[in-house]
């Protein structure tokens, strides 16, 4: 591990959560793939967001995700809590649980229960920040219905409040209007298929999907994105052309689903979703399992 690496930096990976047969969380074999991604090279996990199904959890089960996360880390692995909520009463709940816990960084959204103005979202974001831990903001106005926008980005950082910004809007553009507004923010990837537009465009971290059936290729092409030197350019767009068809479901609605099936395919631990998410279609289970066996065909693991 980078000694130097702040604990969000890095590739991050978004971890998928496995159930056991009626739907309770396996809990060993959650442990059982933190560690499997420590020792692939992966730089940490971010529990409990929108690919841990944090919605459907009790509280009490939240809280298991985390400590368990904690406790199988190796020094140097970051637990980055996933603490979105409807209130900010209870992202601060979290965020408290998560610093008791050991966790090293949060990742937030905005509230979701109803379209926020910017001084409500700043206050959420301040209950969150009372807890101590660096928090990374997590843009996604598709789900949320409200949008971080750069100037809005630029205004909580100023404040204080966020280190930088898991952007999953899909508009690379903005990267550059964040950075305009707010040089000092952190760009993290938030969507699988733009990891090198967002990597030519500053990024420092990757909140990640796919890393969670292959991580040994997505990690080569992260580090070939974000590395600054031109001459890694040519290998990380081999990759990505070979790679792109799969890591475009990490961007659609079943995405859950997908990439627990390309996990189950790949021989991990992926497994079946909670409600309300139901079995992929037909035709979308074609898909991603071709696309999955065709990354398989060409060596990617």
């Amino acid at each position: 591990m980078n000694e130097s690496r702040k604990p969000w930096h890095g590739v991050l990976v978004a971890t998928a959560l496995p159930f056991k047969d009626d739907l309770s969380i396996d809990y060993d074999a959650f442990a059982e793939h933190v560690r499997f991604l420590a020792n692939a090279g992966c730089d940490g996990v971010a529990p409990n967001g929108s690919l841990g199904e944090y919605q459907t959890l009790s509280e009490e089960e939240r809280a298991r995700v985390i400590s368990t996360a904690v406790e199988v880390s190796p020094e140097g692995f970051t637990v980055m809590a996933g603490v979105g909520a409807y209130g900010g009463l209870q992202s601060q709940r979290w965020a408290e649980q998560a610093a008791e816990a050991g966790a090293s960084a949060l990742m937030l959204l905005p509230p979701n229960s109803y379209r926020a103005s910017d001084d409500e979202v700043v206050e959420h974001y301040r209950l969150a920040a009372s807890a101590g831990l660096p928090i990374v903001a997590y843009n996604n106005p598709i789900d949320t219905k409200v949008d971080l926008t750069p100037q809005l980005i630029a205004r909580l950082h100023g404040e204080g409040l966020i280190v930088g910004v898991k952007e999953f809007t899909g508009d690379v553009r903005r990267a550059y209007e964040i950075k305009e507004l707010a040089p000092e923010v952190d760009l993290l990837i938030g969507t699988d298929d733009t990891v090198v537009e967002m990597g030519l465009a500053g990024a420092v971290g990757w909140v990640a999907g796919y890393p969670n059936a292959i991580p040994e290729s997505t990690l080569e092409l992260y580090r070939l994105s974000t590395s600054g030197d031109v001459a890694d350019l040519e290998r990380a767009r081999e990759i990505y052309r070979d790679l792109h068809s799969l890591l475009r479901w990490d961007s659609k609605t079943e995405f859950v689903q997908s990439i627990k099936l390309s996990m189950d395919i790949v021989g991990l631990r992926g497994g079946t979703c909670r409600p309300p998410r139901g079995p992929l279609t037909p035709e979308a289970r074609a898909a991603v399992t071709r696309d999955t066996e065709a990354a398989l065909a060409k060596g990617y693991k």
